[in-house]
């Protein structure tokens, strides 16, 4: 006579012999209760306590058995969100906003709020004396740039165009900015670049011409002590670079010059979603 599965066994080991016996998809298929509601408390919000759970919605998992799908409800993270949190992360004052509607009445581009605050980080990090700019603007970029820098650190700063440089002083000024503190030269970078001192800078802003940006980044790095850090401005270019079907001439042209930075065995790189795009590489 064949004995039970469960005779001469323990009370816990009969109770794990029987569970064995059951079909898997039994075992399995059992699903939480539905949460009570109390009294008062409106639908939607016992709804949202149980997205909240990491467990609810999900059933159990078995050994040998395959991964429970996530629960149908679950809400994807809208990237976009956290993107222009980042952005308004550190909020532009008085003199930086005047500075963005010279910029917009003169047509110039401008760095963000975002790119503006790593580019302050980075000038604090490296406790940047001396700083060269590529492209005054109106000087937003600048200023973000001399908050971070060294309280007597010197910002160059080049242009092609002389009324960008007078607006860009009255932004230095409106924000109290010693003059003493800026240098400005109107030409190209391609002219003036070659007269600046060898290793003499601890950070170079590309912010130009981007179809001059390769040349321009060779002059950028002899210019930069060991440890020092180039920064491109709009790298990505309104999206473009990402997108390889985009393949117009600017974009093209940055989209060769991040490539070769990545490939650069003089520096390490980095490329930062900040506002347009920011491409750093730190000189080795």
């Amino acid at each position: 006579m064949t004995a039970s599965p469960g005779k001469n066994l323990k009370p816990a080991a009969h109770a794990a012999a029987l569970a064995c016996e059951r079909p898997a998809q039994a075992r399995c298929s059992r699903r939480p209760a539905a949460p009570v509601r109390r009294p008062g408390r409106p639908a939607h919000r016992a709804v949202a306590s149980r997205r909240r759970s990491p467990q609810a919605g999900r059933p159990p998992t078995c050994r040998g058995s395959r991964a429970a799908s996530p629960p149908e409800d679950t809400i994807a993270p809208d990237k976009s969100v956290s993107w222009a949190y980042s952005e308004d992360f550190l909020p532009s004052d008085d003199a930086l906003l005047r500075a963005a509607d010279r910029a917009a009445q003169l047509g110039v581009p401008a760095v963000s709020p975002g790119q503006g605050a790593v580019l302050r980080l980075v000038a604090a990090a490296l406790r940047a004396g001396a700083v060269a700019e590529v492209g005054t603007g109106t000087g937003v970029s600048g200023l973000w740039l001399l908050r971070g820098m060294a309280p007597d650190g010197v910002l160059t700063t080049i242009d092609t165009e002389a009324e960008h440089q007078r607006a860009a002083k009255q932004t230095f000024a409106d924000a109290g900015v010693r003059p003493t503190r800026v240098r400005t030269i109107t030409g190209r970078a391609l002219d003036v670049l070659p007269r600046l001192t060898d290793g003499g800078y601890d950070l170079v802003l590309l912010d130009g011409d981007p179809l001059e940006a390769a040349p321009t980044v060779e002059h950028a790095l002899r210019l930069l002590r060991p440890g020092g850090v180039l920064a491109l401005a709009h790298a990505l270019h309104e999206d473009r670079v990402p997108d390889p079907a985009r393949r117009d001439e600017v974009t093209t042209a940055l989209r060769e010059v991040a490539r070769s930075l990545r490939d650069d065995d003089r520096v390490v790189p980095a490329m930062l979603p900040a506002g347009d795009g920011l491409l750093l590489a730190a000189r080795v």
